[in-house]
């Protein structure tokens, strides 16, 4: 793929939808701010999530197999900081409000929502690479033994 050309493709600038604490962006920096990269094999994501507390925050990435990528979670309260044995009670505060939030958008095209790989960075940035779609379509059955619907197939990962 010509890394100079896919800067213009019109695919890869994709509209964010952003509620909650996301779209209030009163204080502090500001979260879902989305990157999107492509390869020939693979699409790499990432979103800005500055203050996120991973442990208590219970974020959730739903990935449609037309690539439409769902993040949902929830922004919790920093009014008390516990550092060792010391407590502190925050007198200023310019990290994002405390709330839910999603954050939506679409990927360049469809994917395969089986083979995806998430990790939620240090730095505060959800990072996920997911594998495009092939040629051939994979069609999935559930354990009940119920044909869906193509337009169904979604991951849900919890991270």
């Amino acid at each position: 793929m010509d890394s100079q050309n896919a800067t213009y493709h019109p695919r890869l600038k994709p509209a964010v939808v952003v509620t909650g604490t996301a779209n209030e962006g009163t204080a502090g920096p500001a979260i879902g701010h989305v990157d999107i990269g492509v390869s020939d094999a693979a699409y790499l994501f990432r979103v800005a999530l500055p203050g996120l507390r991973r442990k208590y925050s219970k974020v959730k990435c739903n990935i449609e197999s037309a690539g439409k990528v769902h993040i949902e979670g929830v922004m919790t309260e920093t009014g008390l900081v516990t550092n060792s044995s010391t407590v502190y009670q925050m007198k200023v505060q310019q990290l994002c409000a405390a709330g839910p939030f999603t954050i939506s958008f679409n990927l360049p095209g469809p994917v395969d929502t089986r083979m995806f790989s998430p990790a939620f960075r240090p730095d505060g940035i959800l990072e996920v690479v997911i594998l495009k779609t092939r040629m051939a379509p994979d069609v999935k059955y559930p354990l009940d033994g119920n044909k869906p619907s193509p337009d169904v197939k979604f991951t849900q990962v919890t991270v």
